[in-house]
Formats: structure tokens, sequence, C-alpha cells
């Protein structure tokens, strides 16, 4: 028997917040103008959204805030009722805490009970991988209609109403490049008039590459002496746009098109530099790239989700869409190939 159709109902996306431009974040930091035209020029960043107040240095939004959020929205915006879903998955490498799991809060808050959840904790490949739990158990007639969640919240990394003289420069290359967000897509076996359908989700890990980044659990205020994040910047750099390239012809590869069958590429958007990087190598036309890290900020897990809400939006009928991710913790690179109905 063949496995069914997944299609993408709908796709929405929280931030918390107005936008934080260069400017206004390094007069917080304390920073010159310099600094706020590097972030720009040298890190491709112009704005974030943050989910602490940096007036005062409280949290204003957790993850799980904005996981259900985008979750309402987005079952509003395919029809649905809480009570539909039969499925929940999430991607994050930043949940609230250890537990309960970031996923089962929202699913709870939602009024979601007694189905199946996941929670996989991973760099920006996390999105992903959960697509490939819920696609999976869909095509295997486990479930009918899925929530899969991503996102990140840099919160407890990094305190932008503090004193930044103490941070290594891969913290300050970090903290530019950090937003706050998260997305959720429901998917369903169920046809629908006008959505788009999964024609293949893909994740493979790299071995053999040191880590390029790394984050502490506990955080930069942990008193372990430890840096909250290290950042390999010439590393991302470099392994980024290789691996992109190689997660882009796998996935070509698996459901037959050529370049130019593409209609809208999700690049990796570690930094819109690294985007760049990206997009040159692939050879892909600026016109077809959909980008959103240079306005949202690096929310990980959430801007894969980002990116297709944006380019699904865009595209009619027989469109079709790649989305990339590489993870440059321990290596992981992925997509997913869609198209448009």
């Amino acid at each position: 028997m063949d496995s069914p159709n997944i299609h993408i109902l709908s796709v929405r996306t929280a931030l918390p917040g107005p936008p934080v431009d260069n400017v206004a974040l390094a007069h917080r930091l304390g920073v010159g103008d310099s600094w706020a035209r590097w972030a720009e020029t040298g890190v491709g960043i112009r704005s974030r959204h943050l989910a602490r107040d940096l007036e005062s240095g409280e949290i204003t939004h957790t993850l799980a805030d904005l996981g259900e959020a985008a979750a309402r929205e987005a079952l509003a915006a395919a029809g649905l009722d809480a009570q539909d879903v039969d499925l929940l998955v999430m991607g994050t490498s930043m949940p609230d805490m250890l537990m309960p799991a970031t996923v089962n809060i929202v699913a709870d808050r939602l009024g979601i009970d007694g189905v199946p959840s996941y929670q996989v904790q991973s760099g920006c490949a996390g999105v992903v991988q959960a697509m490939e739990i819920a696609v999976q158990r869909l095509a295997g007639g486990s479930a009918r209609t899925a929530l899969v969640l991503g996102g990140d919240t840099w919160v407890k990394h990094f305190d932008p109403s503090g004193d930044i003289k103490h941070l290594s420069p891969a913290e300050l290359v970090s903290m530019a490049l950090a937003g706050d967000g998260a997305g959720c897509a429901v998917l369903s076996v169920e046809p629908r008039p006008g959505a788009a359908v999964v024609r293949r989700v893909r994740t493979r890990l790299v071995g053999g590459l040191p880590p390029a980044q790394t984050v502490e659990w506990f955080g930069a205020h942990a008193g372990t002496g430890a840096p909250a994040v290290t950042d390999d910047r010439g590393a991302v750099e470099t392994q980024v746009p290789v691996l992109a390239a190689e997660a882009w012809r796998e996935l070509l590869d698996d459901v037959g098109w050529k370049d130019s069958d593409v209609d809208a590429v999700l690049p990796p958007q570690h930094s819109g530099r690294v985007t760049e990087r990206v997009c040159e190598l692939l050879g892909v036309a600026e016109s077809s790239v959909t980008s959103r890290v240079e306005e949202t900020g690096n929310n990980g897990n959430g801007l894969l989700l980002f990116q297709l809400e944006r380019a699904l939006a865009g595209l009619g009928s027989g469109g079709r869409v790649v989305g990339l991710t590489v993870e440059a913790t321990e290596w992981v690179r992925g997509g997913i190939a869609v198209e448009v109905l």
C-alpha cells in the first residue's frame, strides 16, 4: 500500500515584541556606532526580536509562550481545533527547562491531551528532525494531523542589560546574531486545495568535524567559569556552505528535480553573511532566495519555519521549495523539499 501524501496545511510564527535594531542594541550594551555597523556589514544582521526587556532585563516571553502563540495561529489558519491534533513534535536547542519538556507545556496550554509528543533537542537541524519524525508517523498511519514546532530563546545565555566587558569575541558575535522566536507547521494526511505536499525530508549526521559552536546548558550565570557560548566563526563560514550544497544535491536527487525546477530556496541562516556564501556556492538567483535572518536574528530552530511561511505565501500551484539546514554544533546537514498542489 502506498504511503499517503503529507500535506502542510499552514505555517505560522511568533516573535517576542518589536524588532531591536543594531543601534538600539549597541546603545543598551554601551558600545559605539562602530559595533552597530559591524553587526550589519560583518555579521549581516539589521535587527532581532528579544524575549528580554532591554531596559529592565526581565524575561518577557518563554519558548512555551512563543510556541503556543505560533501553534494557535497555525491551527486557526488550517481551520482546525486542538482536538484534531494527534501528534506533536518540537525541535529546539534551548527548551525552557530540563523538565517538563516545553512541547508538553505547549500541548497542555492548547488543551491537547492523550496523544504522542516528542521533543528533539538539537541545534538548527532540530526542526527538520522534528519534521522527519512527524512525516514518518503520519505516513505510517499512526497519526493523521501533527503540529511540528521549532524555536529557540537565547535569554538564559545572554543578558543585554548587563556588563559585556567580560564577554569573549565569540559571545559578542552570538549576541549580535541572537534572536528569539518560534514557528509551527500543521501537517496532515488530509488533502486540502492549495496545500503544499512534503516530497522529502532528510537529515544526516556528519562525523569527523570538531564542533564549531557550543552552548553551555546552564547559561551565562551558572558560576562555572565556562563561557556560555563558543563560536568558531571561521569554521561556520567555511563548512556550512559546503554541507548545504551537499544537502541540496541529495534532496534534488531524491525527488528527481533539477536546480532550475526550484522556485524558492531557503538557505541555512547562521548569519546574513553565511547565507550569501551558501547561495553563491549553489549558484541560485537572488530572486529565488527566502531569507529572514537579517530582520529576525538567528532564532535557531524557528528560522526554517519563518522562511517557509513567507515562501509558501508567495507561491501558487506547482511551486517548489527546498529548505536547507546545517547544524554546526556536532554537524548535521539536512533539509526539506515541498511542492504546492
